[in-house]
């Protein structure tokens, strides 16, 4: 079962070594545990996606050019998220302000060869004893 994703939640690429914070601009008004819900559309690059710590692959000119540097040793370079395109939505019928939900199971791709994926959706389920 999916969660939808609220401000709170966090994200991850694969070739980042920390996560980042999922912002919400696209809408306002619905509301998950009294948090704004995101969408697919919550997907520019630090208005929506924050930076991942550092950036490891070598797809990312800037890494490519520092581990050239280093003559061939990896060299990591700060992480600018580069999402090409959209949140894959995983419950395109579930819409939000006539947008696909994002979700805790949606992924977006980087330009740089990366996955980004949802760690925590930000929605939490809350049982009374």
């Amino acid at each position: 079962m999916s969660n939808l994703v609220t401000v709170g939640g966090t994200a991850l690429c694969t070739f980042g070594t920390g996560p980042a914070p999922i912002k919400v601009t696209s809408q306002g008004t619905v509301l998950g545990e009294g948090k704004p819900c995101a969408t697919i559309a919550d997907s520019g690059p630090i208005s929506n996606v924050g930076p991942f710590g550092m950036c490891t692959s070598m797809a990312n000119p800037v890494v490519a050019s520092a581990t050239a540097a280093a003559l061939g040793v990896l060299t990591p370079q700060p992480c600018v998220p580069a999402p090409a395109g959209t949140w894959i939505p995983t419950k395109p019928k579930v819409l939000i302000s006539g947008k696909p939900c994002l979700t805790n199971d949606c992924k977006l791709v980087c330009a740089y060869a990366g996955q980004i994926s949802i760690t925590t959706p930000g929605q939490v389920k809350v049982n009374a004893q």
